[in-house]
């Protein structure tokens, strides 16, 4: 796509430099308000109405380089539009997609944490809970408290 734009722009700017025109199956050469043909002046030899001839045909084809080179511009700007919008629009997606995992790791850490709570409070009242399996329990609930303010944390940061 970038090298048909390029393509099309140095033609453009070729025929815009070249400032030729056909006319009566002759290619004229204008420069200024003199008109070449084959490099040679003929300005005084044509009539005033083909001098006036050659000049409409010369702007009408100066007039349609100008507007292709605009439209290109507005290509080339509206490419430009879609591209920012399409960054745009994948940062967005990546911020959702973040917000999405930290809500998912809250939740999880909130129900693990509730969860060893509820067994603990189980346990511990059928008294199958030796000191030391009390100890055990009291520091996993308290590295699952942990892991859940943690991921409170996150989720209110992203």
């Amino acid at each position: 796509m970038k090298l048909l734009i390029i393509i099309l722009m140095m033609s453009f700017g070729y025929i815009l430099n070249a400032q030729e025109v056909n006319f009566n199956g002759n290619i004229y050469t204008v420069k200024g308000k003199n008109i070449l043909k084959e490099g040679v002046d003929v300005t005084s030899t044509l009539t005033i109405d083909e001098k006036q001839q050659i000049i409409t045909a010369f702007d009408k084809k100066k007039l349609q380089v100008k507007q292709s080179e605009k439209k290109e511009k507005q290509l080339k700007k509206a490419e430009k539009s879609q591209k920012a919008a399409e960054k745009k629009q994948k940062k967005a997606e990546k911020a959702l997609k973040r917000k999405q995992k930290a809500q998912s790791n809250f939740d999880k850490s909130a129900k693990r944490h509730k969860k060893s709570i509820e067994k603990y409070e189980k346990l511990k009242k059928k008294g199958k809970l030796s000191p030391e399996d009390e100890a055990k329990w009291l520091k996993k609930i308290d590295k699952y408290k942990e892991a859940h303010q943690k991921a409170e944390k996150r989720l209110k940061r992203v």
